[in-house]
This record gives structure tokens, C-alpha cells and sequence, in this order.
């Protein structure tokens, strides 16, 4: 797309259309010269059409940038005709592509704590054919890597957010059921990508998979317990989570080290309490960006500092039902299909480390949810016969 479209314009028109969005953003006249570039991203959302970052001057020469995202009906979204036509019409017609929008919903603005939030929404332009293109503060990135003291800062923060984000009518924001997200994934994603190579005893023959025979094993029984996870989760005190709240989506402003500018927000109906810290420390492996063997001093910080911030706000759960919700629902999102499959015994350099690497997640993510459901069944044994 090229600017005039991203603003619903022609291309006669679109000097008068990006003065106006710059005096409405940025209080400033361009000094008549912009480039639009595009925004290259690893993204499994069906609902992002394309990024796109608008640079230029304005008339006294400072730069100014704006970004944009291009949202989409999941109609447009090319793997769709990758799957079984009666999954697609039912993705199609389920699939809610503008809930990113919710991140600006007044209820959701007022959940978020000091030194979170959300970046300046400058317009929502209503394209054709079932596209918008949110134009938005262009968020320029503090450098430093993410250390354990920045996760647990973000850990206690998203508790914080979602501890005010189990008020009813925050809950309402979707208009979804509880766990509706995170079941569709399971139900639908999960068995294609997950459970059906699983099953393959072809594939599990190859040299590459078949020292990990136990990890399948486990990885199927936890398989075979879906719908009675789900089920539970539903059960847990809920909140209505940021969703992808991964290192990639909080971003660390340059001017602002301590602080987080939440992106992309996703999954955007009641999930249980805990919900929010699998992307957390799933979503920098997927990036490449931590090693699975980093994983247990990751979740060692976060964990307490999620409860500390639930706390904070007045919210006292139980720390190993948010364990349990935290392990259950990351098993469920990024455990069972964690494994590139169409990557084995492929000659592309780095397959063979990749997928050791997610084999590496998959067997971490399995034993923390077989030790928090041991915790849990245990406490329930206990309460029973007390």
C-alpha cells in the first residue's frame, strides 16, 4: 500500500490528508517530503495485514516518523487456504480481527499501572474491503538486552494490569466468553500443527527426533487431557490478559528504561489469572532471543513478582493456582506444537538447532505443568480430607 491508501485517499489529495494527521499526531507541517517504508515482522497473526513506518522533516527540519499497522478480516490472511475448508469457514466467521483495537478502550486504558502503557493512538482510518489502518506513536527502543530484573519488572506490572483487569466490565471489553481465545487455538491450531505430528511414528523415526521418545510420550498423554485443561482454566479467577505479552510486544522506551509501551494485544478474552506470563517467557525462545536453558531463571523471577504486583492491587489468589494457570495454558498455547516439523531433516542451515532448541521448550513447558498439576491435585487431596 502506498500512503494515499493507508489514509483512504487519492493520491491527489494525500499532501492535504498527511498534513492534517500530522497536525492532529505531532502538532507539526511536514516540509513538503516523506518516504513511507515498510516494517518487516515475524508474526503468526492472522489479522495484520502489514507495517509500515512514515518518515519525513517538518518545515523547521527536525524529524518527525509515525507508524502504522495494517489490520485485516482473516479472509485476506493467505495460510487460510492451508486449512480444512470446513476449519476456514469457521475461522473466518469466528475470528475477531479487530481486537487489537481493544488496547485503547477506555476500560482497558484504565487497567494499565504507571509505567505501562499503551502507544498514542493518532487515527483509525476505515479502509475497503474489511481492512483499517491504525496509525501510531513510532515507539523508538531503548537498546539493552532484557536481564532477570526487567522481566520481573514486567512480570509485576502485567499483574497489576490484570489483577484491575478482573473487574466485570473489563471482562466485557471482547464481548467473549471466558477462554474463548485459547480454546479456539487449542481445539483447531493445536491438533493440525501439534497432536497430528505427535502421532506420526514415521516422522518420530528420524535421528533428529528419535532420542526425545519419552518428551513425545509425555507430550501426547498431556495432549490426550485438552478439553479437561481447558475446562479448569475456565474454573480460575479471570482477567482480560494483554494477551502476547512477550519481550517483542512491551517495548522499552529510549526515553523511559524502567518503563513499557504495550504492543499487539491478542487473545483478547477472559483468560485465568496467570494466563499473561507464558508469552512472556515463550516469546523471546520463538524470537531466538533466549535460550530454552535460560527458561528456570526466567520463571523463578517472574512468577513472584506477578504475584507481588496481583497483590498490589488488592488481589490474593493462591500462587500455586496461578502456577498451575501460568503452566496450563502455556503447555496448551506453545508446548504440544512447539516443534517445527517441516523443518526436520531439512538441510537449511540452522534447522537442526532450531528444533532442538523448541524440543528444549516443549520439554521445559511439559514439566512445569506436570509439576504444578502434581502441586495442585495434592492441595486438592489435602482440602479434601481436611
Amino acid at each position: 500500500m502506498d500512503v494515499a491508501a493507508l489514509l483512504d485517499t487519492t493520491p491527489a489529495a494525500e499532501r492535504e490528508a498527511v498534513t492534517d494527521l500530522l497536525q492532529q499526531a505531532l502538532a507539526v507541517r511536514p516540509d513538503g517530503a516523506w518516504r513511507l517504508e515498510g516494517v518487516d515482522y515475524a508474526s503468526g497473526s492472522p489479522a495484520t495485514g502489514s507495517l509500515h513506518r512514515l518518515r519525513g522533516r517538518d518545515a523547521d527540519g527536525h524529524p518527525w516518523s509515525l507508524f502504522c499497522k495494517v489490520l485485516q478480516h482473516v479472509r485476506h490472511w493467505p495460510v487460510l487456504a492451508q486449512l480444512p475448508p470446513p476449519m476456514a469457514a469457521q475461522f473466518v466467521e469466528q475470528f475477531p480481527w479487530r481486537a487489537e483495537l481493544a488496547l485503547w478502550d477506555p476500560r482497558v486504558q484504565g487497567c494499565l499501572p504507571a509505567g505501562m502503557r499503551s502507544p498514542v493512538l493518532h487515527r483509525v482510518v476505515e479502509l475497503p474491503d474489511d481492512r483499517a489502518a491504525v496509525w501510531m506513536e513510532d515507539v523508538v527502543e531503548h537498546p539493552d538486552p532484557w536481564d532477570l530484573a526487567r522481566y520481573a519488572r514486567a512480570a509485576h506490572l502485567l499483574g497489576r494490569w490484570n489483577a484491575r483487569a478482573t473487574a466485570p466490565e473489563v471482562l466485557a471489553v471482547g464481548g467473549l466468553p471466558p477462554g474463548f481465545a485459547l480454546r479456539m487455538y487449542a481445539e483447531r491450531s493445536v491438533p493440525l500443527r501439534g497432536l497430528a505430528p505427535l502421532s506420526d511414528d514415521a516422522l518420530w523415526q528420524h535421528p533428529w527426533l528419535v532420542p526425545h521418545g519419552q518428551l513425545r510420550q509425555r507430550l501426547r498423554r498431556a495432549g490426550e487431557r485438552v478439553s479437561e485443561v481447558l475446562d479448569r482454566l475456565d474454573d480460575h479467577r479471570q482477567a482480560l490478559p494483554h494477551g502476547d505479552a512477550s519481550p517483542q510486544n512491551l517495548l522499552v522506551p529510549a526515553d523511559e528504561p524502567d518503563g513499557f509501551v504495550a504492543i499487539d494485544v491478542s487473545f483478547t478474552s477472559p483468560h485465568a489469572l496467570g494466563f499473561d506470563l507464558g508469552q512472556l517467557v515463550v516469546g523471546p525462545v520463538h524470537a531466538s532471543l533466549l535460550p530454552a536453558a535460560e527458561l528456570p531463571g526466567v520463571v523463578g523471577v517472574v512468577v513472584p513478582a506477578y504475584l507481588d504486583g496481583l497483590a498490589a492491587e488488592g488481589v490474593r489468589v493462591p500462587e500455586r493456582d496461578v502456577r498451575w494457570a501460568f503452566a496450563a495454558s502455556a503447555l496448551l498455547r506453545s508446548g504440544l506444537d512447539a516443534v517445527p516439523y517441516h523443518l526436520v531433516g531439512r538441510g537449511e542451515a540452522g534447522a537442526g538447532a532450531l528444533v532442538a532448541e523448541r524440543l528444549a521448550l516443549s520439554a521445559f513447558l511439559v514439566d512445569q505443568f506436570d509439576d504444578a498439576d502434581r502441586s495442585s491435585r495434592a492441595a486438592q487431596r489435602s482440602g479434601r480430607a481436611s
